[in-house]
């Protein structure tokens, strides 16, 4: 379960910009997870709801995970299509000279703190 690292992973990051900027807590924290990037959402946020419970700043913070679609680009008729629907072979000239455009990677897209005076923000 390669979740928990990356919970680990993330939850470190963001308290470590958490510390750097003064803040009172995190509230939400909404991450891009690919398609095909074998993270599984469930069990992402699963972990998370676990391991927040462990720092001061992220103890009461949500989760959001947004889901990036994944697209192949095929080099021989300079065309895009959905990965999951179509897998390696271009479903318009039957290339197998593709590679993923977006779909496999994890991004930590926007981190939603309290402010120590102003409250949310």
């Amino acid at each position: 379960m390669h979740e928990l690292g990356i919970a680990f992973h993330i939850s470190d990051s963001v308290e470590k910009i958490a510390i750097e900027n003064n803040v009172k807590a995190v509230s939400r924290v909404t991450l891009e997870v690919g398609e095909v990037s074998t993270v599984i959402p469930d069990y992402l946020t699963d972990v998370w709801n676990w391991n927040r419970k462990r720092t001061q700043y992220l103890k009461d913070c949500e989760l959001d995970i947004e889901i990036i679609k994944a697209v192949t680009y095929c080099e021989d008729c300079k065309k895009e299509y959905p990965t999951v629907e179509f897998g390696r072979i271009c479903p318009y000239c039957k290339s197998e000279k593709t590679y993923l455009v977006t779909g496999n990677e994890i991004n930590i897209k926007e981190i939603e703190v309290e402010d120590k005076d102003n409250g949310a923000s």
